[in-house]
């Protein structure tokens, strides 16, 4: 495919976003200042990748004349250089065609993380918790904002719920698979006599969203105060510092405790209640995609499970695409989950582009 006449689009289209930052008054709307900020980021991003491919390219086809020269070192050079630009020039085409693709307005949001201990009592409640910092060092390695929103440990270091925020750069994006039912299959920590037990922890990634995404009345809100729960000292135990939160048309209900502050947690969970009311929107807005793609994405259900942690294997097995691999101590150990981001964007990518055929 000739991406030329693309490229030349989204040429012109990063002079116009240059233009505009270079505008006094851009930041008198901040919103539409990080939405160009962004875009313009991307833009460059794409035009880097763009040069680097025709340089590659260049370089192929020096590299392929030679091939067949009377120089028998210099065609061997010519061979070898050939053969590490092939897969190179295929990646960068891969990451052009997957930057032109039209994109998902949630993709540049931040996110809301929920994790859920499922079934497996404590053992599902420490996984939940080794989930949790598997995300959190992921976050690290992308220099992205980590922040606990709410959670509710157990007595041996597990979690039944916690709920993180991430920020940075296109977090969405990258998140988006993972929500699901996450299964593990090891030996506890408390079991005595060596048997693998299997349980699981369910993860929902939802897009942070604005408070023009949803409308949420007043009187479709009961707020109610009481009294935090767990360690916390005497702040936790004599003030009325959590908040529930009723959303009445939906049923939905947001706890936060994890604030020393009501003004603090109710902010929390006003933020978590957009966030699960936005996801109900873009789920609904999901019916109109195709059932292939819905299969690989899924809803963000959490009755569908996705992956597989088998740690007397050391296997990791996502179930949407066939993936499997071998270095699950690293992966959960380190938050080394990019291979399996990058093998569900490339699935991705692919169903996509057989959509636009």
């Amino acid at each position: 495919m000739d991406y030329a006449p693309l490229i030349e689009k989204r040429r012109q289209r990063l002079a116009e976003l240059e233009e505009a930052i270079a505008d006094p008054s851009l930041f008198d709307d901040r919103s539409r200042a990080e939405s160009i900020m962004r875009e313009h980021r991307r833009t460059q991003a794409l035009m880097h990748i763009w040069a680097e491919l025709c340089q590659a390219k260049e370089q192929r086809d020096e590299a392929g004349a030679l091939v067949s020269a009377e120089d028998a070192d210099l065609a061997e050079m010519a061979a070898e250089e050939l053969a590490e630009l092939e897969p190179r020039i295929a990646k960068l085409e891969e990451e052009v065609q997957y930057s032109l693709l039209p994109r998902d307005e949630t993709e540049d949001r931040d996110a809301i993380i929920e994790i859920r201990a499922g079934t497996g009592g404590d053992e599902a409640a420490l996984f939940a918790a080794d989930l949790l910092g598997m995300y959190q060092r992921y976050a690290e390695s992308r220099s992205w904002k980590f922040e606990i929103l709410d959670a509710s440990p157990n007595a041996i270091g597990g979690f039944r719920e916690v709920t993180a925020r991430i920020s940075g750069e296109e977090v969405f994006r990258y998140l988006k698979y993972e929500s699901g039912v996450h299964r593990v299959q090891r030996v506890p920590a408390t079991e005595t006599q060596g048997r693998i037990h299997t349980s699981t922890a369910t993860v929902a990634v939802l897009p942070e969203a604005e408070e023009v995404d949803v409308e949420i009345r007043p009187e479709d809100l009961r707020i109610e105060t009481c009294r935090a729960g767990g360690a916390g000292g005497q702040h936790v135990n004599r003030t009325e510092s959590a908040v529930q939160i009723f959303h009445l048309p939906t049923g939905i209900m947001v706890r936060c405790e994890d604030g020393r502050s009501q003004l603090k947690n109710k902010e929390t969970g006003m933020r978590i209640l957009r966030a699960r009311l936005f996801e109900m929107k873009q789920r609904e807005a999901q019916q109109s995609y195709s059932a292939q793609r819905r299969a690989l994405i899924g809803s963000g259900g959490r009755e569908e499970k996705i992956r597989t942690y088998n740690f007397p294997q050391n296997r990791l097995t996502d179930h949407r695409i066939g993936y499997t691999s071998y270095n699950l101590d690293t992966v959960v150990a380190s938050g080394a989950i990019e291979d399996i981001i990058a093998h569900m964007q490339h699935a991705e990518m692919q169903e996509r582009m057989d959509e636009l055929k």
